[in-house]
């Protein structure tokens, strides 16, 4: 099955940069860490490779699984429903010790963004939900009960919202608070929103709200601890992210692992004698062409590096 006849319903960023970064051979295990609507896994089949892919969020799972390359005997596809995070265990239950590659896109995927009903836009009005998941605290349940000085703190940290004191105040005052709508009107009239403003600025906030709801920094951290462990000698990484809060958490875990004694504050300070990491790259980051055919990867940046023999730290 080729990649034309997949349709999915996203544009995968920085798609060839990413499958340049893999390298992918015939027979390579490689896992897709987060498989959204399949972009990567589809470039990676079609090199040959045999995928392990993961997702929360059942939808993207349901649909993986009407791909016939699930069916095969073996599968060249397996699919996890479950977080990345836990992909050293899932992939030590199905026998697998060591993989060629290991690739994150972070965040959420066009998919969920472009169904109102999963409330992680603003653009269309629906339910303020934002779980990846579909399990557990919603957006609404987070801000109609959490106390102001909660709603505050997740603001200036994952949204970096210089007027979070504020936009935490005129949320409590508005609660109960049901819709994505409801929300964003909120905060703009909280920091005085004029229609001709470039950014709109509910983003910094339904940002802010959605990587507290899903964990998603911690959720980053741990991926990239269970990767370093599962990564063969030469086996490679490959991370796309979306904003600075998680790019720099990618950069400082692969400068430090990539250093001699390559300690990180996500795992134990263990002198290492060799590094973890080598050929690190720098920032990539899409070129013209492909802002045009996708805007949305304009905020994108992939870094990628290989793994050395040096034995993988003990996550914290």
């Amino acid at each position: 099955m080729s990649a034309s006849d997949t349709q999915a319903p996203h544009i995968p960023v920085l798609l060839d940069e990413v499958i340049a970064a893999l390298a992918p051979q015939p027979g390579d295990v490689i896992i897709d860490a987060t498989f959204g609507a399949g972009g990567y896994t589809r470039a990676l089949l079609d090199a040959g490779a045999t995928v392990h892919a993961f997702d929360r969020d059942p939808d993207a799972i349901e649909a993986g699984s009407k791909w016939p390359e699930t069916r095969e005997d073996p599968p060249a596809l397996v699919l996890h429903p479950r977080r990345f995070s836990e992909m050293l265990d899932a992939m030590n239950e199905a026998g697998i010790r060591q993989v060629d590659g290991v690739t994150m896109d972070i965040g959420v995927s066009s998919m969920q963004l472009d169904q109102a009903e999963r409330g992680f836009a603003f653009s269309s009005d629906g339910p303020l939900d934002m779980r990846m998941s579909q399990e557990g605290e919603s957006a609404a349940d987070f801000l109609n009960t959490a106390d102001e000085a909660t709603i505050a703190d997740v603001l200036y940290q994952y949204g970096e919202e210089r007027q979070s004191r504020r936009v935490a105040r005129a949320i409590v005052a508005a609660r109960p608070l049901e819709t994505t709508g409801e929300l964003a009107r909120v905060v703009r009239k909280a920091l005085g929103h004029k229609p001709h403003d470039k950014k709109d600025p509910a983003t910094r906030s339904f940002q802010a709200i959605r990587i507290h709801v899903n964990a998603e920094l911690d959720e980053l951290a741990e991926g990239l601890a269970a990767a370093e462990a599962l990564l063969r000698e030469g086996g490679r990484l490959a991370v796309v992210s979306f904003h600075s809060l998680e790019d720099r958490i990618v950069k400082r875990y692969l400068r430090e692992a990539s250093q001699t004694g390559g300690g990180s504050r996500h795992l134990p300070q263990v002198d290492t004698a060799e590094p973890i990491y080598r050929k690190v790259s720098k920032a990539i980051r899409p070129g013209e062409a492909e802002l045009a055919r996708n805007p949305r990867a304009r905020s994108s940046t992939l870094r990628h590096a290989i793994r050395t023999g040096t034995p993988a730290r003990e996550a914290a």
